[in-house]
């Protein structure tokens, strides 16, 4: 168990810096409380407190060929529940940018290429439509996948819950403007 305090290194603490409270990493007391609130934990190659461990253990590498982010839901359950006040899921985040940047992903790819699909997804029409999130992430994993969830899919659509056609947001190029400066701002 690694001890409060520990010094973190390099890229990972610029990256951890660019979060709120990302120096809060250091104050982790491995409780894991995180681990316990995570719906997803069960899936994970490590839970969100190994992470933390091994990033202070200065295992980067580890962490980011894991599938711990990718499989993060976003919920931030482990946030609102941290006693130390850490900001995991926006570490989520930094590391899934972090990997990608440096070209260090898990083998297993369906994560990235979810997150791809939504991005652009939301990128053409500023929101993410599932029926088309759906159809072109089977684009991208094969027909399998899409085989299997079709009876889903029509089962979402039959009770409503599947557009047909995606909703667009108000202000679109509003928001595609915002995107663009924070790009630039990112570097």
């Amino acid at each position: 168990m690694a001890s409060p305090g520990v010094p973190l290194s390099g890229e990972l603490v610029k990256e951890l810096e660019r979060i709120p409270d990302g120096e809060k990493i250091k104050q982790c007391i491995q409780c894991g409380t995180c681990s316990a609130s995570c719906p997803t934990a069960y899936a994970m190659d490590y839970t969100p407190r190994a992470v933390i461990a091994a990033m202070r253990a200065g295992q980067l590498e580890k962490v980011l060929r894991s599938d711990t982010a990718w499989l993060c839901a976003s919920c931030y359950s482990c946030t609102v529940r941290c006693p130390a006040g850490i900001q995991f899921t926006d570490m989520m985040y930094a590391l899934k940018r972090l990997g990608i940047k440096h070209g260090i992903t898990p083998k297993d790819d369906r994560g990235q290429k979810l997150m791809a699909t939504f991005v652009e997804d939301v990128d053409e029409s500023g929101r993410s439509s599932e029926l088309w999130l759906m159809a072109k992430y089977f684009m991208r994993t094969g027909p399998q996948a899409a085989l299997r969830d079709a009876a889903f899919a029509f089962n979402m659509w039959r009770n409503r819950r599947l557009k047909l056609v995606p909703e667009r947001v108000k202000a679109a190029e509003q928001l595609k403007a915002i995107k663009r400066a924070l790009e630039r701002r990112q570097g």
